[in-house]
Parts: C-alpha cells; structure tokens; sequence
C-alpha cells in the first residue's frame, strides 16, 4: 500500500518500497489555473529534497516544483508534455510527474500527511 504525504510548497509523493512517485497537489494546480507547460527533469538526474525538481507553466504563472525527497529520476510522465491540461484534470493521480529511486526514506518525516496538509490548507 502507498502512502501519500505533502510538502508545504504543494508537491506530493506517494512512496511504494523504494520508490516515490511525485507531482503537485489539487490545491497548487487550482490556484496554477490552466496548466499549458510542464517541464521534467532527465530520467537519471539526481535531486536532493527541495532542490528543483521540475517546472510548470499556466495561464496565470511559472513555477518550480521542488523534490519532496531525494533520489534519482528513474521515470517522468511523458504524457504531460503533449497534454499538461491533465495536471488540471488529475493532480494527484494521472498527472504525477516523476518517479523517483527513494534514497533515503527517513526525509518522509519532514513532510506532512494528508490530514495534516488538509489543516494547513486551512491556515492559508
């Protein structure tokens, strides 16, 4: 079973083993608007957590999406250079960005889980 935990920056990453899958939240992709680019990193590419990992363009802005966790790239979803409006339609499922090799599972505790990103959504 995947967990799901969030950053305060929006992204998400649902870990499985030693792997992490990562895109950005509902929120961040509603508060985007109409997502028209989105920019992945080279499958290979090492990040470090909260270094950038990606980038996304919308009809309102241009932003970053910082690693949740370290790792290196092992998959992007290609689909969302052809169709970045998925990111509008399925944030937190369809559209998730990245998979990562996970390399070290302990960074998890620094992010938040779904609940406690549900109250921090409030406090904005």
């Amino acid at each position: 079973m995947s967990t799901i935990y969030f950053t305060k920056e929006h992204e998400w990453v649902k870990v499985n083993a030693s792997t992490a899958v990562c895109g950005i939240s509902d929120h961040a992709a509603h508060e985007l608007g109409d997502v028209t680019f989105v920019e992945l990193p080279a499958v290979g590419k090492q990040v470090k957590q909260n270094e950038v990992l990606a980038a996304i363009e919308s009809v309102k802005a241009a932003s970053d999406i910082y690693a949740p966790v370290s790792g290196k790239v092992v998959k992007v979803n290609s689909e969302l250079e052809d169709a970045p409006e998925k990111v509008n339609e399925s944030a937190e499922d369809a559209a998730w960005m990245v998979e990562l090799e996970l390399a070290d599972a302990a960074e998890l505790s620094a992010l938040m889980t779904k609940d406690q990103y549900d109250e921090y959504l409030k406090s904005l």
